[in-house]
């Protein structure tokens, strides 16, 4: 557990010093669980979202975008189940005066079951060498087998009572874990209360005529109060998804985790409308479909799994979670979920308007079904970078901190050298600047010794570096490095654009997915 405390503190620190995330206000102090995105953040959070939008929608003739407007008529959020259900359990330590979400608690008591598991894992395939069969393992070694069905029977109850809106057992299972308050060690806690997420704010001139709204909690309520107009509009035939990317905001009283879990967010949301009866079907191909989306970045297998809820949500009747392993454990990174007809159902009530499609195959009207995958973008930064950040060592008895970042994400393509400032070589480098930078975003770099430089680009995730040297006058070559594996080869400048290209080519890495 400190380990896991020292490495994530090492990537908020990396993000800061790297010009990747910063506090947000932090000259009057900062403004708690609210982050603002660096010069290389903006560039490395727009990648994600490009690599997203191309795979859902330009790859994909039956999804199109949107782009709805954060605000919306009160009503909306009454439909959705907002105003009623949009709900954390919280509960407060008496001694140390520090809130929790109760959940939370639970789930980080079944984190450190989860942590048992990997370190009798980690023994076995020591002990075991190549011969170890992990899916064996964890099916047969009795001390693994009670730990799982431990926590998936503390899990079960958690979900169990959240679903029966059941606070006191909340608390309860709470007192029959021992579960202390994690600044204090104190185990004296107050009931387990809800508290709605949603932030409130006014329309108007003045105060007595101004209509009271909310900042929205999720993109999805767009989407579906948009689902006429896109659907006539595009003349789409059902299956047809419609995407959207864009901010949110909850009022997280227990935000943590850096840009884990904030109070602005953004969403990279798809909601996919499907003939009822098909859901099923539906849900397994999605749930497929992401899974794959993550795994084509490289990040390791080993750092997925799905999560089946035992909790459904009021809309839904399936839903699963994407997990991924960050340095504070396993946690949700995307969800998918089945969220029958309720979304279309409940405006359709609420507006008074026919939210329906007209199935010419079947010859009748119905209200479509829907299938989501909601991703959170500043979760799959967290994911991205801090999988990335690496401490080497060296054969030379050195170390070196590299941000593996996949190269297709990365902020900065190539880093341009002049090896020294003279004799003609920035020019050279310049030059090559201004011809890669339109299909590139490139960096010059002329500071310091070419080893330092090339230091300072590996922590930046850049994953190539491009030195103009003498040679270079005489023949138009160059030396490229590649940061993961630090060697280094002599290629002609023309040849640069390809070389690059290949690497960091949306289709390339896309492919991937098969």
């Amino acid at each position: 557990m400190a380990k896991q405390e020292d490495d994530f503190k090492k990537v908020i620190s990396h993000a800061k010093e790297y010009g990747y995330v910063f506090q947000s206000s932090e000259i009057y102090d900062g403004l708690s669980a609210v982050y603002d995105y660096g010069q290389n953040g903006a560039e490395l959070k727009k990648n994600i979202r490009e690599y997203w939008w191309k795979a859902m929608v330009q790859l994909n003739d039956n999804i199109v975008g949107l782009d709805a407007a954060i605000f919306m008529h009160p009503t909306t959020w009454k439909a959705s189940g907002h105003v009623d259900a949009f709900n954390d359990p919280l509960i407060d330590n008496k001694d140390s005066k520090k809130r929790y979400r109760a959940d939370v608690l639970v789930e980080d008591y079944v984190a450190k079951i989860e942590g048992k598991i990997e370190k009798e894992v980690k023994k076995a395939a020591k002990r075991f060498g190549d011969s170890f069969d992990k899916k064996q393992f964890l099916v047969t070694n009795q001390r693994v087998v009670d730990y799982q069905e431990q926590a998936t029977g503390i899990l079960k109850r958690l979900g169990k009572s959240l679903e029966n809106e059941d606070l006191a057992d909340v608390k309860k299972l709470i007192e029959e874990l021992d579960i202390a308050c994690p600044m204090s060690g104190s185990k004296n806690w107050t009931d387990v209360k809800q508290f709605n997420l949603m932030f409130g704010t006014k329309l108007g001139a003045n105060a007595e005529s101004a209509m009271d709204l909310y900042l929205r909690p999720e993109t999805a309520q767009g989407i579906f109060a948009n689902f006429l107009n896109v659907q006539k509009s595009g003349r789409m035939k059902i299956p047809f998804g419609i995407a959207q990317t864009g901010k949110a905001f909850r009022n997280e009283i227990v935000a943590r985790q850096f840009i884990f879990r904030m109070r602005e967010f953004e969403q990279m949301e798809m909601q996919f409308f499907i003939q009822p009866g098909t859901q099923k079907e539906w849900y397994e191909k999605w749930k497929e479909n992401r899974m794959k989306w993550h795994l084509s970045l490289g990040l390791g297998e080993d750092n997925y799994r799905f999560h089946d809820h035992e909790k459904l949500a009021h809309y839904a009747d399936a839903a699963a979670d994407i997990e991924f392993r960050f340095p504070f454990g396993f946690k949700e990174l995307e969800g998918i979920h089945s969220r029958t007809d309720f979304d279309l159902g409940s405006h359709e009530k609420y507006s008074g308007k026919k939210l329906q499609y007209f199935d010419p195959e079947l010859n009748k009207n119905y209200v479509p079904y829907v299938l989501e995958t909601s991703i959170g973008l500043d979760r799959m930064f967290l994911a991205v970078f801090s999988n990335s950040l690496k401490e080497e060592q060296l054969e030379n008895n050195t170390t070196r901190t590299v941000l593996k970042l996949p190269a297709v994400l990365a902020p900065t393509k190539a880093a341009i050298l002049p090896l020294v400032k003279k004799d003609g070589l920035p020019d050279i480098a310049r030059k090559i600047i201004n011809d890669l930078k339109w299909d590139f975003n490139v960096a010059y770099d002329e500071k310091d010794a070419v080893g330092r430089r090339y230091r300072r680009q590996d922590a930046n995730g850049t994953p190539f570096c491009i030195t103009v040297d003498h040679q270079t006058i005489e023949d138009n070559t160059i030396t490229i490095r590649h940061r993961d594996t630090m060697e280094q080869e002599r290629v002609a400048i023309s040849d640069l654009k390809s070389i690059i290209a290949e690497a960091v080519d949306m289709r390339t890495w896309l492919k991937r997915m098969g």
